[in-house]
């Protein structure tokens, strides 16, 4: 029996991975781990919020272990914080880390130098998979998922908190990897084969930060407030970015005019239904 500890992004094809890894049954699956920005709180690159990791986590009953980056972080801190996780891994007789990668053979062979000393075997369980295939059979399987973040250098911003379904590929670009695996795309899922039940989820902002355009998702009700009140509007910038504004902060300065996310309290809060 092979003890593997699984590289999870939140994304579709690690959730995909996990799937063919469970269905192995030389193979018992230790935990889940991810790199976070600790500055953000979010998934390193998929800017997916803590909650949701922490949430996919308990759908599919495995222990989230978690690689917390500074922001910046150079590659010896991150090579360092990684090899901590090796360590952990080793210590809880850990003998393999499976990695979602498809067919970046430079991404590969990164990962197996780093590994190399350390005694762990590295495993890529969807290597070689045709991804306009996989990208299908993934969406047939009944994975859902969300695009949470675009290179707009490779994929139009409007992308950007699109669900990653049959329409989404068919609209895709010529030369667009239909995974995303040259990072045209990163993803969410809200639902897989290998979650016990969904993750309720509603859709946030949209911006452009660090030359890259982030889609939030949160989970249902985070968006708090504003999501239900009579006084919110639903804008979008003429860059795609999608804002809650606060219809009261014209008349009232007590008002922010595009209220921090979640709002939990708000004095003005006042949905259709209180007119009646």
């Amino acid at each position: 029996m092979k003890r593997v500890l699984v590289s999870w992004s939140s994304g579709k094809d690690s959730a995909w991975m996990l799937g063919l890894l469970q269905r192995d049954p030389e193979i018992e699956i230790a935990a889940l781990f991810t790199t976070f920005n600790c500055t953000a709180d979010r998934v390193a690159m998929h800017a997916v919020r803590r909650s949701l990791v922490e949430a996919q986590a308990e759908r599919v009953g495995l222990p989230l272990w978690t690689v917390e980056l500074p922001w910046p972080c150079t590659n010896a801190v991150y090579e360092e914080l990684l090899a901590a996780i090796w360590q952990r891994a080793i210590a809880e007789q850990v003998t393999a880390i499976a990695f979602g990668d498809l067919f970046l053979a430079d991404i590969r062979a990164y990962r197996e130098e780093q590994m190399r000393s350390t005694g762990l075997t590295p495993l890529f369980p969807v290597w070689g998979l045709p991804t306009d295939e996989l990208a299908a059979d993934m969406i047939r399987a009944g994975i859902k998922a969300k695009v949470t973040c675009v290179d707009p250098a490779k994929l139009d911003r409007s992308f950007a908190g699109m669900d990653f379904d049959e329409n989404f590929l068919r609209t895709l670009p010529e030369g667009v990897d239909p995974c995303g695996e040259k990072g045209e795309f990163h993803t969410v899922v809200y639902d897989a084969p290998v979650f016990s039940s969904p993750i309720a989820i509603q859709s946030g902002e949209v911006v452009e930060r660090d030359g890259f355009v982030f889609a939030d998702v949160l989970p249902a009700g985070s968006i708090g407030l504003c999501a239900t009140c009579r006084h919110s509007k639903v804008v979008t910038s003429d860059r795609g970015s999608v804002f809650y504004r606060c219809l009261l902060a014209e008349v009232d300065r007590r008002f922010a005019k595009y209220p921090r996310l979640p709002v939990t309290r708000c004095l003005g809060y006042s949905t259709a239904s209180d007119l009646s």
